[in-house]
């Protein structure tokens, strides 16, 4: 019997777009205006254009399956949530599912404004094709999850956006669904919610055997959650593999991986990382002193400039920063590049393994950006036992390590 839940074969979606020649606003002249010369002209005003949202999308993914969705804004991925959810049809292709499919993909969805949550929670399980007895039987949990007990006969067009998610959450969640289709629309949720979400989704698919399709742009929530990962780009499939092997080819696409020299800007020219014998790398050993170089054009003539740098790690979260403004270096000026040089050496960095990236500011001591250079570059610590223990530290250690000094302290 075969495991595969979801299955998509040349699967394509195309909308048509007007690009209609007319006002913005127009008054009743007007309209009476261009009513009158089209009775006269054959010619259309509109332009038609057909638009593929999605093309030629194929893949097979099983029961159980987290599948993470990602890529940039408009590669397709609420598109292909809405085929997936029935909720339009496919120009081309077709998808196969097995089993009840549960959806939210934004605020709202699947809510009727003018019904109560109690009444909303009927209605979503009645859609889902479950029996009032069944209902019934998870109400109290499903409640309960949502935190929204004292507005349950309110109307929900009087709830919170907040709230409207937490309820039409919960309700997705604990229907019993065979696949759990989920939109960005978590990122409404409070920290506390959306940490209960994404374990409440982990449980139902190890423990349930149940499959969930997430879309994110937080890499970090992906990499928690999901197994899989599927990687669109401008309407088709980029990549397939694990949610890991989709992120890094997610963010070599969008060019934060691997680059190592910036193009030429007004105040910031050129960096590159040396390492203690000042030979070009962008790989480390934990603990091991490294040289960051920025050579930068102009600095030095405009008063109350300074330069710092950040380093975050492949989700784009900051792990440390330092700047100039912190504490003054000394500027050594290259006469033959004609460029002022930065160095900043770091000592003993105290971060785990993994893929870590810098960006570069120029800025005015009393605030104010000239310049914010993203992704400058990229550097990869490498695994180490740090202690001597025979352990080495990894990523399931989280981002730093402590220089920690263990004791057994006895009573006499």
């Amino acid at each position: 019997m075969s495991n595969i839940i979801i299955k998509a074969e040349g699967l394509g979606k195309s909308y048509i777009i007007d690009h209609q020649r007319t006002e913005r606003y127009a008054t009743f002249r007007d309209t009476v205006s261009q009513t009158i010369k089209g009775l006269f002209n054959n010619k259309s005003s509109n332009v038609r254009e057909e638009f593929w949202a999605l093309q030629n999308i194929n893949f097979e993914f099983n029961r159980g399956d987290r599948i993470g969705v990602i890529g940039r804004n408009g590669a397709g991925k609420s598109t292909l949530l809405k085929l997936l959810s029935r909720i339009t049809e496919p120009t081309t292709g077709k998808i196969s599912l097995k089993g009840r499919v549960a959806s939210l993909l934004e605020v709202g969805t699947g809510f009727h404004p003018e019904l109560s949550g109690r009444e909303n929670i009927f209605l979503n399980g009645a859609i889902l094709g479950m029996a009032r007895s069944e209902i019934r039987s998870k109400f109290d949990e499903i409640v309960d999850f949502a935190g929204v007990e004292i507005f349950l006969d309110t109307p929900v067009k009087r709830y919170s956006s907040g709230m409207y998610v937490r309820l039409a959450f919960a309700v997705a969640a604990h229907l019993e669904p065979e696949i759990l289709v989920v939109d960005e629309v978590l990122a409404v949720g409070d920290a506390d919610f959306q940490k209960k979400s994404l374990g409440k989704m982990k449980d139902v698919s190890s423990k349930e055997g149940r499959t969930v399709l997430f879309v994110s742009h937080s890499m970090a929530a992906v990499e928690n959650l999901c197994n899989r990962g599927m990687l669109l780009d401008k309407g088709k499939v980029a990549y397939i593999g694990t949610a890991k092997e989709s992120i890094e080819h997610y963010l070599k696409g969008n060019d934060i991986l691997g680059s190592k020299i910036l193009a030429n800007t007004k105040y910031v020219n050129e960096v590159l990382m040396f390492n203690c014998d000042n030979i070009i790398a962008s790989e480390f050993e934990m603990g091991t002193d490294f040289t960051i170089q920025i050579n930068a054009k102009g600095i030095k003539e405009i008063q109350g400039l300074h330069l710092g740098f950040f380093i975050k790690d492949e989700f784009d979260q900051k792990i440390s920063a330092f700047s100039t403004a912190m504490k003054p270096l000394k500027l050594l000026y290259n006469s033959e590049e004609n460029n002022d040089s930065y160095l900043f050496k770091i000592e003993s960095p105290n971060l785990i393994e993994g893929k870590y990236i810098i960006d570069i500011s120029v800025a005015y001591k009393k605030g104010g950006r000239l310049e914010y250079i993203e992704n400058a570059y990229v550097f990869h610590i490498l695994s180490k036992d740090v202690y001597g223990s025979g352990v080495f530290l990894n990523n399931n250690f989280g981002k730093i390590y402590l220089n920690v000094e263990s004791t057994l302290k006895t009573k006499a």
